[in-house]
C-alpha cells in the first residue's frame, strides 16, 4: 500500500480554560455561585470580596457594557426586593434588656429570645458575644482563636466554655451560625438535620473532601477518593445543594423565599429599568497589594502563587462576563415583553433564544446557559426567564402562551350552563386575528386541564338537578 500526504484545511474551535471556567459560571444557579465564591475565597489568599456601592449607575447601556464589570442600574426602592437585606450593628441600645420584650426584629435579637429558655444570663452574654461577631451571612468575621482570647477577657469565661455555647450556636436554629467558614457551617446543618436523612454520612465525607472538586462536580473523583458510588455521590451532593450556605438569612422577616430573584424589573419615569440583585452578584476582586508581589516575584518557589493569581483572573473575568450576559439578557426580554408586563400573558410576545442571542451579539446556547434557574422579579410576579420564551403561533403574529390564556379568558367567560364548543372558541379567536384550528384549541385546553364543551354542560346542569330534586 502506497503511502500519500494530503492538505485540508478546516476550523477546530479550542475552548481554554478561561472560557470552560466562564461557560460553566454562567450555568449555576444562585446556590452554587455561592458555593463556588466561598470555596474561592477559602482557597485562593489573593481574591477578596468587594462590596458593591448601590449608588453608582450606568447613564446608558452602552456605559455600561464598557466597564469591566457589569454595573448596576439605578436600584429601584428597597420594598421593591424579595429578599432585603439586614445589617446587625444597630444603635448603642442595651440589646439583652430587649429580649423579653419580643418585639424587635433584629435577627440576634431574634435567636437571643429563642435561647434565653435554655440558657443562664452568663451563656446567653457569650452567645450575644458570637452573634455580634458575626456577618450578614452568619460566619465570623475575625479568626477564631482571636475572637475566643476576646471573649475570655470581656466576659472572664474559659475559652472552651465558650466554644461550648458557639457549637450550641452552630447546632441551634438557624443551624450554622457563629460558624468559621463555609465547611463547618455544613458541617453543622447536616448534623443537625432530624430524623434519619439518606446519603447525610456520606455527604459530611463530601465536605470534608476536597471543596475543589466538589465545586467542579467532579463526581467521579469524588467516588474514586472516598470509595463510594458515582450515584451514592451525586445523591449526597443534592444533600448538600439544599442546605443553607448563608444561614443568616433564615433570620430575615418572613418573605416568600422560596425563589431568590437574580434580576429586578420596575417601571419608573415611564420606562422600564432593569437591575442585578446585589445578594445574588457576589463581586469578587484581587488584592492589589498581594498581586504587585506575586508579579515581582520569580523562581519556582512562586510558582504557585502564580497559578494562584491566573485562577484568580479567570474567575474575576468569568463572574464578570456572567453579570454582563445576565443584565444584557434581562434587558432585552423586558423589552420585548413590556406589554406582558403591563398586561398579563395574553400580551406575551413570540420570542426565541436566537433573537436575544442576535440582540447581545452572542450565541444562542449562551443564552440558554443564562436564563436557566435565574429569576426576573417583576410587578407582575416572579418568573424564571425561561418563561418569556414562548413560540411564535403557526400563521399568526402571537404566541401559543397568548393564545392559551385567550382560551383561558374565554371558557371562564362563557355563559352558564351553555359552555363554548372548541370550534366556537376558534371562531371568536379569528375575530380577534388570531386564526387557529379546532383541535389546536382542544390542545390548549387540554394544557389549562379544562373539560370538553359536553362535560362542562353536564357539571353545569348538576346544581340545577339537585334544586329540582
Amino acid at each position: 500500500m502506497k503511502a500519500t500526504l494530503s492538505a485540508q484545511l478546516g476550523q477546530q474551535l479550542h475552548l481554554t480554560p478561561a472560557l470552560l471556567q466562564s461557560i460553566r459560571l454562567l450555568q449555576l444557579n444562585g446556590m452554587q455561585l455561592e458555593l463556588e465564591v466561598r470555596q474561592a475565597l477559602e482557597s485562593n489568599p489573593l481574591l477578596e470580596l468587594h462590596e458593591e456601592r448601590e449608588d453608582s449607575v450606568a447613564d446608558t447601556p452602552a456605559e455600561q457594557a464598557q466597564t469591566d464589570t457589569a454595573a448596576f442600574d439605578e436600584l429601584p426602592e428597597s420594598s421593591m426586593w424579595d429578599v432585603h437585606g439586614a445589617s446587625w450593628n444597630g444603635a448603642d441600645e442595651d440589646r439583652m434588656a430587649r429580649i423579653a420584650g419580643g418585639e424587635s426584629s433584629d435577627p440576634q435579637l431574634r435567636v437571643l429570645n429563642a435561647l434565653a429558655l435554655e440558657l443562664d444570663d452568663a451563656d446567653l452574654a457569650a452567645a450575644a458575644f458570637w452573634l455580634e461577631n458575626c456577618d450578614d451571612a452568619g460566619y465570623l468575621q475575625a479568626p477564631l482563636a482571636q475572637l475566643s482570647r476576646l471573649a475570655s477577657a470581656r466576659l472572664d469565661r474559659t475559652e472552651a466554655d465558650l466554644e461550648a455555647i458557639r457549637q450550641r450556636l452552630l447546632l441551634g436554629e438557624p443551624a450554622g451560625m457563629a460558624a468559621v467558614d463555609l465547611r463547618e457551617c455544613l458541617q453543622a446543618q447536616l448534623r443537625a438535620l432530624p430524623g434519619r436523612v439518606p446519603a447525610r454520612h456520606l455527604a459530611a465525607r463530601l465536605l470534608d473532601s476536597d471543596l475543589y472538586l466538589l465545586a467542579e462536580h467532579d463526581y467521579a473523583t469524588l467516588a474514586k477518593q472516598l470509595d463510594a458510588e458515582v450515584d451514592d455521590v451525586c445523591e449526597a451532593f443534592r444533600l448538600v445543594l439544599s442546605l443553607r450556605p448563608r444561614p443568616a438569612e433564615a433570620l430575615l422577616p418572613e418573605v416568600d423565599a422560596s425563589v431568590i430573584p437574580d434580576v429586578v424589573a420596575w417601571h419608573a419615569d415611564g420606562q422600564w429599568r432593569v437591575a442585578l440583585n446585589p445578594s445574588t452578584t457576589p463581586r469578587l476582586g484581587i488584592n492589589a497589594g498581594y498581586e504587585k508581589v506575586v508579579a515581582e516575584s520569580s523562581g519556582e518557589s512562586a510558582q504557585p502563587l502564580r497559578e494562584m493569581l491566573q485562577e484568580a483572573r479567570w474567575l474575576t473575568r468569568g463572574l464578570s462576563m456572567r453579570y454582563d450576559t445576565l443584565i444584557r439578557t434581562a434587558r432585552v426580554i423586558v423589552e420585548r415583553q413590556a406589554a406582558f408586563l403591563v398586561k398579563g400573558e395574553e400580551a406575551m410576545a413570540p420570542l426565541t433564544l436566537k433573537e436575544v442571542a442576535d440582540s447581545i451579539g452572542m450565541h444562542e446556547s449562551t443564552v440558554s446557559r443564562i436564563t436557566s434557574g435565574k429569576y426576573l422579579q417583576t410587578p407582575r410576579g416572579t418568573f424564571e426567564l425561561k418563561h418569556f420564551f414562548a413560540v411564535r403561533l403557526e400563521g399568526a403574529s402571537v404566541s401559543g402562551q397568548a393564545v392559551k390564556a385567550m382560551v383561558k379568558r374565554l371558557i371562564d367567560a362563557e355563559p352558564a350552563g351553555r359552555p363554548l364548543a372548541d370550534d366556537a372558541i376558534a371562531g371568536l379567536l379569528s375575530r380577534q386575528g388570531v386564526n387557529i384550528a379546532r383541535r389546536t384549541v382542544a390542545k390548549y385546553r387540554e394544557q389549562l386541564d379544562i373539560a370538553p364543551a359536553r362535560e362542562r354542560r353536564r357539571q353545569a346542569a348538576k346544581p340545577q338537578l339537585a334544586r329540582v330534586g
